[in-house]
């Protein structure tokens, strides 16, 4: 064979997986009832043949996570070339939102650290010192990133796996997302948590399906051409965009490597670890193609509707690749701890949602609660797929002041994903300052996040603690 097809091998299988979980959710009701993305079920279809047949026929994990890693890289771009939305009058605003975000990023990184202290001080002395960070990296990160930065721990502490473990976080977060949502949706809405007003806006929810009927006249418009097709495809141009914004992050990656050489060896161990964030440079590269293209006064070239295509292509593809990926063998290995971390984190992650979402927020409060909900234990997909089940077609803000915040939350959680490695280091060299270090800051994340929401809402803060969802008169 003259050619390498093993990508394409991949996409195919992949591809497969995927249009057997569209006919799977298009016939079977439990998947249509609790909303099981389609690149979820294709994943846990995989994974059984990853892990025992394909291996077999010379199929390994390790082009699937390649897959992961570069395909979430670019959709971290394609989040940073859109155009921004413009702020809607009457709503809570982009910073709530994204303070509620920060402080489950907060809580579950000192929550799973916690845990990690007291897993290794009790039944397992040999657990690396950053376990507990896959809580965040799972839950509210989602599998790219758990992958990523849980196969950059491994090469820095010589444990292979730890992406497998990460992504096994994250499947669970998909769990949690997915049952526990539509659980949590049905509680509301039997307990008064929706107001009348907010019930109506559920209407005619459609078919759950996944799939439009072929009779329906009136489908979604899911893009606009901004380009003439003789010339050059819009979806071309768009690709083409997000590639190549890419492939800068590529070049700056290794310029930045070239540099930090000079430093020896612990330059280049923080090189590597800064490879194993490159969705931090790739978000970067798209914001700086984003403003070139504001200088020369063509940002009216692209598309959001097509880049969410685009974006929505390279997500189901990240995710299916991600569970796909996950090694069985190496979880068993850690199943007690991931246990705990998940149903201790996954439990205070639930309640802290429901509490402060329906205290901090004054409009919409059970759909703001819901999408912090599913972006804290999946990703921005479930999230929005909880949201559709109330919100059909998007008539709240709720969407809006997400997006916005999102930003807020990019820039801000960029020091803690930077500094994820100081555990780690814990584990290198025995010195436990820097996972006190680590601990502390994201400590102070937390402190920072309980001042905004008290000054936010002094009246209501801790208002009827006992009660986990404040019923406003």
């Amino acid at each position: 064979m003259m050619f390498k097809w093993d990508i394409f091998i991949n996409l195919g299988i992949i591809s497969l997986a995927l249009l057997i979980a569209t006919f799977i959710r298009s016939k079977i009701k439990f998947f249509q009832k609790y909303l099981i993305p389609n690149a979820l079920t294709a994943g846990f279809i995989l994974l059984p043949l990853y892990n025992y047949v394909f291996p077999l026929l010379g199929f390994e994990t390790g082009s699937l996570k390649d897959l992961a890693y570069h395909f979430l890289g670019m959709s971290f771009v394609v989040l940073t070339l859109k155009n921004t939305q413009k702020k809607t009058k009457e709503n809570d605003g982009a910073t709530p939102m994204a303070v509620a975000v920060l402080f489950q990023y907060s809580i579950q990184l000192v929550v799973g650290l916690l845990l990690t202290l007291g897993i290794i001080a009790t039944f397992r002395p040999d657990l690396f010192h950053s376990f507990g960070v896959f809580l965040t990296l799972g839950f509210a990160l989602g599998p790219g990133q758990a992958l990523s930065i849980g196969t950059s721990w491994g090469n820095m502490m010589s444990i292979e796996g730890l992406g497998s473990v990460g992504l096994t976080f994250a499947a669970i977060g998909f769990i949690v997302c997915c049952f526990g949502g539509i659980y949590l949706i049905n509680f509301a809405i039997r307990n008064k948590w929706i107001t009348p007003e907010e019930l109506s806006y559920m209407g005619d929810q459609g078919t759950r399906r996944g799939i439009f009927f072929n009779t329906r006249k009136d489908l979604p418009i899911g893009s606009y051409l901004t380009t003439e097709s003789e010339a050059v495809d819009t979806l071309t141009l768009h690709a083409g965009l997000v590639v190549f914004s890419y492939f800068l992050s590529y070049l700056l990656l290794q310029g930045l490597t070239l540099l930090l050489s000079l430093a020896g060896d612990a330059g280049m161990q923080l090189a590597d670890s800064l490879w194993g964030i490159n969705f931090i440079f790739a978000a970067f590269t798209g914001m700086l193609m984003r403003r070139f293209l504001v200088l020369v006064k063509a940002e009216h070239i692209v598309d959001n509707m097509t880049m969410n295509r685009v974006s929505g292509y390279l997500v189901d593809i990240m995710v299916t690749a991600a569970i796909a990926a996950i090694s069985i063998a190496v979880v068993a290995n850690y199943w007690l701890p991931i246990l705990i971390v998940t149903v201790i984190g996954g439990i205070i992650t639930v309640w802290s949602v429901i509490f402060i979402g329906s205290r901090l927020f004054r409009t919409h409060r059970f759909f703001r609660t819901l999408m912090i909900f599913g972006v804290s234990t999946g990703t921005l997909s479930t999230g929005l797929a909880l949201l559709r089940v109330v919100d059909p077609d998007f008539k709240t803000p709720v969407v809006e002041d997400y997006t916005l915040g999102a930003g807020i939350v990019f820039i801000f959680a960029i020091p803690l994903i930077l500094f994820m490695t100081w555990p780690v280091r814990t584990f290198i060299t025995g010195n436990w300052l820097y996972f006190w270090m680590f601990f502390g800051l994201c400590l102070l994340y937390l402190v920072g996040c309980i001042i905004y929401y008290v000054i936010k809402v002094p009246r209501h803060a801790f208002k009827d603690k006992r009660q986990i969802w404040l019923k406003k008169k």
